[in-house]
């Protein structure tokens, strides 16, 4: 069963209801005592990353998700909480992966936020891709990017650069990405999630 870390910085009602659809059974995490209900985590996030990991920090889940073997899926600001700074509000951050979370430059071609759909092209053999053709489409708004890394790049995505749109360490995963936004291909990495 999927524990989904409630921490005050993710808008979870896509999430739960993807989830839903799926049937894939989930509860929620609100402290650590909460963690052995659950075989596998999601860390969702909205917002400014820095923001984001002083929730965290308040939770005091940070010792418990760092130190647990579980699989774990961070999504979107979830997943750059993985990394080691951000950019944004010049944030330290959990330090899982020592990769950094950059600021995208806007230029003509290319807004900022990067709204919208985009193709991913996984690097690697994961699970998490199972069944999912390289040059998929999924669905991103974001501003900040995780610099790509031959190491951590389990899939990759170019706006303006080319980024990290999934990262993979162990028991860590994290996709920039919203899978639960993002339709069918979206859907079965959830469930490939759920299975991992």
């Amino acid at each position: 069963m999927i524990g989904i870390i409630r921490y005050g910085a993710g808008n979870i009602f896509s999430l739960t209801a993807a989830l839903d659809r799926l049937d894939i059974p989930y509860g929620m995490i609100y402290a650590e005592a909460d963690m052995d209900q659950y075989d596998r985590f999601i860390i969702p996030g909205v917002g400014h990353a820095g923001t984001a990991m002083d929730k965290l920090m308040a939770s005091g889940l940070v010792p418990a998700i760092k130190t647990q073997n579980k699989p774990t899926l961070g999504i979107c600001v979830g997943m750059q909480l993985l990394t080691s700074y951000s950019e944004e509000g010049n944030s330290d951050l959990l330090g899982i992966f020592p990769i950094k979370t950059l600021k995208f430059t806007a230029d003509p071609e290319h807004k900022v936020p990067h709204t919208g759909w985009n193709r991913v092209f996984p690097q690697k053999e994961n699970p998490l891709f199972k069944d999912i053709p390289k040059g998929s489409h999924f669905y991103f708004v974001h501003s900040y990017f995780i610099e790509y890394d031959d190491v951590y790049t389990l899939a990759a995505t170019d706006y303006s650069t080319k980024f990290s749109a999934s990262i993979w360490q162990d028991n860590f995963y994290g996709v920039q990405f919203h899978p639960e936004k993002s339709g069918n291909y979206g859907e079965i990495l959830l469930k490939n999630f759920s299975k991992i």
